[in-house]
C-alpha cells in the first residue's frame, strides 16, 4: 500500500507518498481502508518536528480519517467488516490502510459522506470539549471565536450557534468576512490591527452593549490572547486550544482576579487517550447535531492525498477556509469529487 511518509522533520515539501508496510491488525483493533482524511494544523506541526509528541522516524502522520472496515481484530465486538467509521489516532491516518484501536472508532450515520466525516473529528471535538466541558457554555451567552475561520474556529461557532449562543467571529484577514457571516456569526472582530490591546476590546464591547465575551475559544497565541482577556466579561472564561501565530503568551494572575476570569487549557488528544467513552459520547452528539442542519462542516479544499504537501502549505498561509480533506485512491473510486483550490 501507499502512505504519506515523514522521512525526516521539515517543510511541507520534504514529505513523501511512497509505498509502506501494510499494517497488521492486533487485537482489540479493526483494519480500516481510508476513503478521506482530515487535515490539521497539528499535522504541520508533526511533520516539521514542532509538536508536542512526535514518534520516530520513519512514520505517517495524520490523526483523522473516514473510511471502511476490512478486517477485525481478536475482541472485537462493536464493528464488522463493511462498517463505515470515523476514527482518531496520534498518527498513521494519511495512508491507504490504517489498524486503528476499536475504541477510537465511531460508525458513521448512513447519510454522512465520507469527506464531511473525515473533517468532523478533531477540530468539532477540540471544540465541542472547550465549548461545553472547559467553558461549561450556557444558552444565550456571548462567545468570540478567534481564528474563526479555520478548522476548530469553524466548528466552534457552528457549535455555539446550535447551544442557542451569540458568535463574534475574530479574523486576523478580512478576506474571510463573508465566510463566517455565512456560517452563522452575527458580528465580526477585525484582529489585523497594531493596537489589539484596545481595539479587541473596544469592537467585543460594541458588539455586546458593553458586556464584552462570556466566553473565547482562542487558537491564535500571542497579542490575540492578551486582547481576548481584556475583552472578556466578568467572570467570563477562555479555553487556550492552540498558538497558530507560533507566539506562547503569558497571563498575569492579577488581572484574572480582578475580573473573577477563569482560564482554561485544552489538550484534545488526553480525551482519546484518558476518556474515550465521552470522546465517542461528543461525536455522537456532533452527529446528530449534524442530522438536525444544525452544523455542517464547510470542505476549503478536497485533494488527492499525493498533493498532502499543497494542503499544508494552503493552512500555512492561512488560505482555508474550514477544512482541507485528503482523498485517496479508494476514496475517488467510491465518488468523492476533487477540488482542490483551497482558497
Amino acid at each position: 500500500m501507499k502512505a504519506v511518509v515523514v522521512e525526516r522533520f521539515g517543510a511541507p515539501s520534504e514529505l513523501a507518498f511512497k509505498e509502506w508496510h501494510r499494517p497488521a491488525v492486533k487485537a482489540g483493533e479493526v483494519l480500516v481502508e481510508v476513503h478521506a482524511a482530515g487535515l490539521n494544523f497539528p499535522d504541520v506541526l508533526v511533520a516539521a518536528g514542532k509538536y508536542q509528541t512526535l514518534p520516530p522516524l520513519p512514520f505517517v502522520p495524520g490523526k483523522e480519517l473516514a473510511g471502511i472496515v476490512t478486517a477485525v481484530g481478536d475482541g472485537v465486538a462493536n464493528f464488522k467488516r463493511g462498517d463505515r467509521v470515523l476514527c482518531q489516532c496520534e498518527n498513521g491516518a494519511f495512508a491507504e490502510l490504517v489498524a486503528v484501536r476499536q475504541e477510537d472508532c465511531c460508525l458513521l450515520p448512513d447519510d454522512l459522506p465520507m469527506v464531511k466525516a473525515a473533517a468532523m473529528g478533531l477540530t468539532y471535538q477540540t471544540a465541542w470539549f472547550g465549548l461545553m466541558e472547559r467553558a461549561h457554555l450556557k444558552p444565550g451567552e456571548t462567545v468570540l471565536v478567534t481564528g474563526a475561520g479555520g478548522g476548530v474556529g469553524t466548528a466552534a461557532m457552528q457549535i455555539a450557534k446550535a447551544q442557542g449562543c451569540r458568535v463574534l467571529a475574530g479574523l486576523g484577514s478580512m478576506e474571510k468576512r463573508d465566510f463566517v457571516l455565512g456560517l452563522g456569526a452575527d458580528a465580526v472582530i477585525d484582529m489585523s490591527g497594531g493596537d489589539l490591546h484596545e481595539s479587541v476590546r473596544r469592537q467585543v464591547h460594541g458588539a455586546t452593549g458593553g458586556h464584552g465575551a462570556d466566553v473565547v475559544i482562542e487558537n491564535v497565541g500571542g497579542a490575540v490572547f492578551g486582547a481576548c482577556l481584556r475583552a472578556l466579561a466578568w467572570a467570563g472564561r477562555l479555553v487556550v486550544v492552540g498558538f497558530t501565530s507560533g507566539e506562547i503568551p503569558s497571563v498575569k494572575a492579577n488581572y484574572l482576579l480582578i475580573k473573577h476570569i477563569t482560564v482554561a487549557g485544552l489538550h484534545w488528544s488526553d480525551y482519546r487517550e484518558k476518556m474515550p467513552d465521552a470522546m465517542r459520547e461528543a461525536q455522537e452528539e456532533l452527529f446528530r447535531l449534524t442530522s438536525l442542519g444544525k452544523i455542517d462542516p464547510p470542505i476549503s479544499a478536497a485533494m488527492p492525498i499525493e498533493k498532502v504537501a499543497a494542503g499544508m502549505e494552503c493552512i500555512l498561509q492561512r488560505k482555508v477556509r474550514g477544512k482541507v480533506v485528503l482523498v485517496t485512491e479508494r476514496g475517488r473510486a467510491a465518488g468523492i469529487a476533487i477540488a482542490d483550490d483551497a482558497g
